[in-house]
C-alpha cells in the first residue's frame, strides 16, 4: 500500500457524520435513515425542502437536490470548502508527509463497518414500515369517482374519460410528519386525494396524499401545524401534498399501459392530467412521476458545471420508462428554475435511452411563471 492509498483509505474510513460536524454542519434533524437540513452552501433546506440537503449514515454519502452535488465524506469536504480533492484529503488525513497508524486505521474501519451495518438495519426497518403505512393507507381509502377527489380535479379544470383506479379518497385523513426523535405527529384532518405509486414491477410501494380545502373546490388545504401556524420560517405556507412510503423508481400510472409506445409524463398528478383532458394524445401512456429528483435520478458531476444534465449511471435505484416505450416527453412546469429543471429532466430522458435503446424523448415546456395546468385553466400565476 502507498502512503496516498493509506490516507485516502484513512479519510473513508471516517464516518460521515464525524466529516459533517468536523466542517460545522449543523442542526440537521434524524429523517428516516438520513439527517436533514439546510445546505452549507446554498442554505436550501429546512422545514420547506427539510430533504434538500441529506446525509445518509448507512451509506456514507450526502446530497443536495439544489445544488445538485453527492458523494462521500471526501466530495463533502471538497463541496463545502470549495476545494480540490488532494486537499481535502490532507483535511481529513492530514498533510502528505503523514503516515497513517494502521492499528488506528484499522480500528477506524471496524468501527465505520458496524456503524454502516446497524444504520442498513434501520434503513431496510424504516423502509418496510413507511411501505407498511402507504399499504395500509392506500387499503382504506374509497374509490376516488363521486367524491371530492373527483370535484377537486374538476375544479382544476380536469375532466377524465375515464378515471384512473389509482387515485382514491379519504374524507377524513390524519396529517402525519414522521419524526426519528419524536415519533408520529398528527397536524389535522381533512380530505385527502390517495394516489398509489408503483414501483416497476407495479407493487405500491407509496402513497401521494394531496389534502383538500372542504370549503373551496379544486383548492388544496391550508395546512396548519400544532402551534397553528400555517407557514414556515420563511413565511410559506406548510406543503399539503405528501408522501408516505418508497417512491424512488416509482410513478402514479394515471392511465393504462398500451402498446403505442408513447408516454407522457409530468411531476404533479394535476400537470400530467392536464394535456390528456384537453384532447392531446389520448392514445399516450400518462404517468406521474412524483418529483424531479424521481424523474431525473442522480446527475453526474462534470468539473465546473453545475447542472450537467448527464445521469449517474451506476444510480440502479432511479426511474425508468417500462420497456415497450419508445418515445417519452417530460412536462416541464414554468414555475421552476428554468436552467436545474431542465437539467434534472435531461438526465432523466438520458437515462432512459440509455437503458431503453432507440428510445427518442423530449421535453415540453409550460409558459414562464405557469405549469400546464395553469394555462389549461387561464389561471393566475401561482394561482391555488
Amino acid at each position: 500500500m502507498t502512503r496516498d492509498d493509506g490516507r485516502r483509505d484513512l479519510a473513508k474510513s471516517i464516518p460521515i457524520m464525524d466529516v459533517a460536524h468536523r466542517l460545522g454542519i449543523c442542526g440537521l434533524s434524524r429523517a428516516g435513515v438520513e439527517h436533514v437540513g439546510a445546505c452549507p452552501v446554498c442554505g436550501d433546506g429546512g422545514k420547506r425542502h427539510p430533504d434538500r440537503f441529506a446525509i445518509n449514515p448507512a451509506r456514507g454519502v450526502y446530497i443536495c437536490r439544489q445544488c445538485s452535488s453527492g458523494g462521500d465524506g471526501l466530495a463533502l469536504v471538497q463541496f463545502v470548502l470549495s476545494c480540490d480533492f488532494k486537499s481535502a484529503l490532507s483535511y481529513l488525513a492530514g498533510e502528505e508527509d503523514m503516515q497513517p497508524d494502521p492499528v488506528e486505521l484499522a480500528r477506524r474501519r471496524a468501527a465505520a463497518e458496524e456503524q454502516a451495518r446497524k444504520q442498513a438495519e434501520y434503513a431496510a426497518r424504516s423502509r418496510a414500515k413507511a411501505i407498511r403505512d402507504a399499504r395500509e393507507i392506500w387499503h382504506a381509502a374509497q374509490p376516488g369517482v363521486g367524491t371530492a377527489a373527483e370535484a377537486y380535479l374538476s375544479g382544476r379544470g380536469i375532466h377524465l374519460p375515464e378515471w384512473p383506479p389509482t387515485l382514491r379518497f379519504l374524507p377524513d385523513h390524519a396529517y402525519r410528519k414522521h419524526f426519528a426523535d419524536r415519533g408520529v405527529v398528527d397536524w389535522f384532518r381533512g380530505p385527502c386525494m390517495i394516489a398509489a405509486i408503483q414501483d416497476q414491477n407495479g407493487r405500491l410501494t407509496a402513497v401521494h396524499q394531496t389534502f383538500l380545502d372542504p370549503d373551496r373546490v379544486g383548492h388544496k388545504s391550508r395546512v396548519i401545524a400544532p402551534d397553528g401556524s400555517a407557514c414556515d420560517e420563511k413565511g410559506k405556507p406548510w406543503p399539503a401534498k405528501l408522501v408516505r412510503g418508497s417512491k424512488k423508481g416509482g410513478a402514479i400510472r394515471l392511465t393504462r399501459f398500451n402498446d403505442t409506445g408513447l408516454m407522457i409524463m409530468g411531476e404533479g398528478i394535476e400537470t400530467t392530467l392536464s394535456p390528456l383532458t384537453a384532447g392531446i394524445r389520448r392514445d399516450a401512456v400518462y404517468w406521474a412521476g412524483v418529483d424531479l429528483g424521481n424523474m431525473g435520478g442522480r446527475m453526474a458531476k462534470e468539473q465546473g458545471i453545475r447542472w450537467s444534465g448527464q445521469p449517474d449511471l451506476e444510480d440502479s435505484e432511479a426511474w425508468l420508462p417500462p420497456e415497450g416505450i419508445t418515445r417519452l416527453v417530460f412536462l416541464q412546469d414554468g414555475d421552476s428554475d428554468p436552467t436545474s429543471t431542465r437539467a434534472k429532466l435531461l438526465s432523466g430522458l438520458r437515462r432512459a435511452a440509455h437503458h431503453r435503446p432507440g428510445l427518442k424523448g423530449w421535453i415540453v415546456k409550460a409558459e414562464d411563471g405557469r405549469d400546464l395546468n395553469d394555462m389549461l385553466r387561464k389561471a393566475p400565476e401561482n394561482d391555488e
